[in-house]
């Protein structure tokens, strides 16, 4: 299959200083959990993306410093001579197929705790620390600006004799030191670093400077850089001072790389920003410069891509999430293999890892991070090691995947779903408000299957016992998934709410399949993921009266992790939903909610005709229970195993879904691990003795 010629403009080289992208596929830089800690991990995953096509693969940000200690979040670091192997490990693999490898030096200022180094964190000025930590910065003197440069020219050597194409100046996200000097709002110094635009500009300049004297000559070097903070005059705009750097700097890097706003809005959510939300800041930047400008925005349509390039608003389409959700987009493309791209739904799990110090993972792609540890490959599967046949129980995430990966290694696959529709939680949760993107995990998954004729699907079939038995199937996999609680259970009450109406008291499952709420409604949301603002969200625009409750102090508090949790909280005030939080709800009778206080226990009471419970979910597990008493006819019915994967195993996210349907199809009748853990791991070298 040849892609549309039209696209040919995406495949075009270009030239970043002395040395020449082969495409305009550009992975910017983004952090995944592994970084110092994982540099297997880390390396395979990039070397992942260069297989795929994209032509410049860059690191995480990299640490040039102990005093840039941002652990426990695990980033590149080049601190030392010791730190260069593993970044070394990284470029090569980057380089065996054909891609430009870029690190991304930063120096955190002010951000930087130092937890475990326990250096003093410095910057423009003295700030207190960004986290909650009971620290404050120093101010930065002169001697401190003198051996910032000297760090950065050093770590840009060590990035040059690791085999990097590109060193990066990072001045974006609020992060960094070069930024926090460009800030008005965070240098209030009175030197020649401070004050006017031109002086807070300086050590950007300088540092671009020092880093182009060191390695220049054969690495280029691109500057990374929030051209508009969203605050206004405020601060840096594209209308005012954001123009003015790059005006000032124009042709100094050998590209740009392009921000917006702070990390949560560089990645945005889908929930709150469309494809391209960056077009209107990032315009004028090829109108002042003659250096080539990668920007994202979440890029998932090929058609969009290609408008950005004609159109003069980038010149390399620069991707993070949809780099992970599909390492191989690039190589889709130019193979024309459209409707194969497994496209970023923007839900941030991936960034949520980051934010958990845990390794990289994705709701579309199962086999992110799992590159180097596990021999996971996104496009590779191995093939069928037996002629069984499998009968997958539920067409959810977790069913589809697995039938979807079965498939794909040979298996002969009956996937029965007992709806009349695929996608179980995949087709209901994207109709909620913001989440119609996600709705992509079913699509990517129901168009495979259309490529696989050695997977038979059934709708409208809900299984007992007795139709598994008479099947002939010899692996049996439940993927039945689960339902909401509708007694209270969750985080805080461990036990059922004992006084409780049931007449009005529903759950987000009643919700979506369309039952009347009364109002007043109160949103119990014990899950604190996503779901119980959704839910409040939609029973609010339906005109009803909502209050949300929840023990925690944020609404959706875990979805600060996915940068969602402002955005959440903020809709939902301004949608008139009252909020109130460090409360839990102990009772619901006669039109009333009893409510109380996590910390006092103090109660008190609020009118309520109905109520939503957003706790936790049960396992439809019955047929497998009953499948399970009924043992001893398996031999003869032809089964030889029983397994459960996704939520009718555990209820948790999409992505865990995913994965475990994935896994199950992928280590079907092999076992590689044996008993022992079911990874590699990388164990530090044991330090002298002394």
């Amino acid at each position: 299959m040849m892609r549309p010629s039209h696209y040919d403009i995406l495949f075009e080289p270009v030239r970043i200083g002395p040395v020449t992208a082969k495409n305009r596929f550009y992975q910017v830089p983004h952090c995944n959990g592994m970084g110092h800690r994982a540099p297997s991990g880390m390396a395979g995953m990039r070397r992942m993306k260069a297989e795929g096509g994209w032509a410049v693969v860059c690191t995480e940000v990299c640490e040039i410093h102990p005093s840039a200690d941002v652990s426990p979040h695990s980033e590149a670091r080049l601190w030392d001579d010791a730190d260069i192997p593993a970044l070394a490990r990284a470029a090569d693999g980057i380089h065996q197929y054909g891609a430009l490898a870029g690190v991304e030096l930063g120096h955190h200022g002010f951000r930087a705790q130092n937890r475990t180094t326990r250096e003093i964190p410095m910057g423009p000025s003295s700030h207190a620390v960004v986290s909650y930590d009971p620290v404050q910065s120093r101010m930065m003197d002169k001697d401190d600006i003198r051996n910032l440069l000297r760090w950065q020219k050093s770590a840009a050597l060590r990035a040059k004799r690791a085999g990097f194409d590109l060193i990066y100046v990072y001045a974006a996200h609020g992060l960094t030191t070069a930024m926090q000097f460009l800030s008005r709002r965070y240098n209030q110094r009175g030197d020649e670093y401070g004050g006017s635009l031109e002086n807070r500009v300086r050590l950007l300049r300088q540092m671009i400077e020092v880093t182009k004297d060191a390695v220049g000559d054969t690495c280029a070097v691109p500057v990374r850089i929030c051209v508009d903070e969203l605050l206004g005059p405020g601060g840096l705009c594209c209308d005012g001072e954001g123009r003015e750097v790059i005006e000032m700097l124009a042709d100094l890097p050998d590209l740009w790389d392009l921000t917006v706003g702070d990390y949560s809005n560089d990645a945005r959510p889908s929930r709150f920003g469309q494809e391209g939300a960056h077009e209107q800041y990032v315009a004028f930047v090829k109108q002042v410069t003659g250096r080539p400008v990668v920007g994202n925005g979440r890029f998932t349509s090929p058609d969009t891509m290609l408008s950005q390039v004609r159109r003069g608003v980038l010149d390399f389409i620069g991707a993070a999430r949809p780099s992970i959700a599909d390492p191989f987009l690039p190589r889709k493309i130019e193979e024309g293999r459209m409707g194969d791209i497994r496209e970023c739904i923007g839900c941030n799990i991936c960034v949520a890892a980051d934010n958990t110090y845990t390794p990289i993972r994705c709701t579309q792609n199962p086999t992110m991070g799992e590159e180097w540890r596990r021999g996971w490959h996104p496009e590779q599967i191995p093939a069928a090691e037996s002629e069984d046949q499998v009968l997958v129980v539920g067409a959810g995430p977790a069913g589809l995947e697995c039938a979807v990966a079965l498939g794909k290694r040979g298996y002969d696959v009956m996937l029965a779903e007992a709806s009349e529709e695929l996608g179980g939680r995949a087709a209901r949760e994207p109709r909620l408000p913001g989440l119609a993107m996600w709705g992509r995990v079913r699509e990517y998954r129901v168009e495979q299957l259309h490529q696989l004729p050695n997977v038979q699907v059934y709708l409208a079939s809900e299984l007992t016992a007795q139709d598994i038995l008479d099947t002939g199937a010899n692996r049996i996999v439940f993927a039945t998934g689960s339902h909401w609680r509708r007694d209270g259970v969750g985080r805080y009450h461990r036990t059922p709410i004992t006084n409780l109406d049931q007449s009005g008291v529903l759950t987000p499952d009643d919700v979506m399949d369309g039952k009347d709420v009364s109002g007043p409604v109160i949103v119990f949301d014990d899950d604190h993921y996503y779901m119980g603002g959704v839910i409040a969200e939609k029973l609010r625009s339906q005109g009803l009266d909502v209050t949300l409750v929840t023990p925690a102090p944020l609404v959706s508090a875990w979805s600060v992790n996915t940068l969602e949790q402002p955005k959440i909280q903020r809709q939902l005030l301004d949608l008139g939903v009252r909020v109130c939080a460090n409360e839990a709800l102990i009772a619901f009778e006669n039109g009333t909610a009893t409510l109380e206080c996590v910390f006092t226990g103090k109660a008190r009471t609020e009118v309520a005709q109905s109520v939503v419970m957003v706790t936790a979910r049960r396992q439809n597990d019955a047929v497998y229970e009953e499948l399970l008493a009924r043992s001893g006819e398996w031999p003869e019915a032809g089964i030889t195993t029983v397994e459960r994967i996704g939520d009718v195993l555990a209820p948790g996210t999409i992505a865990a879904a995913v994965f475990g349907g994935h896994r199950y199809a992928r280590e079907l009748d092999s076992q590689p691990w044996g008993d022992e853990v079911p990874f590699l791991r990388e164990n530090a070298q044991l330090g002298p003795w002394s």
